[in-house]
């Protein structure tokens, strides 16, 4: 019986252990996390001074213009059914 109490409470002990190794892990977890965004806004901002002050005021790149195809038109269901 005494045993059973020992093991009982060795279990206990690592479970909490453990468990304080969990918090710390996701608190550094989310410490990382917001560090990362943070660096990430940053280097955008430094992107764009560098830009402005290297190459003057450039416009970012405008995506293309989608093209129609001929094969991407519409076509009635009821034309589907003859």
């Amino acid at each position: 019986m005494t045993v059973l109490w020992l093991l009982t409470g060795a279990s206990l002990v690592v479970a909490f252990v453990a468990w304080r190794q969990a918090r710390t892990t996701a608190r550094r977890l989310e410490q990382l996390s917001q560090m990362y965004w943070e660096l990430k806004y940053q280097h955008g901002e430094l992107r764009v001074q560098w830009q402005r002050g290297a190459g003057g005021q450039q416009a970012p790149p405008e995506p293309p213009a989608p093209t129609a195809r001929s094969n991407d038109s519409f076509i009635p269901l009821t034309s589907l059914k003859r």
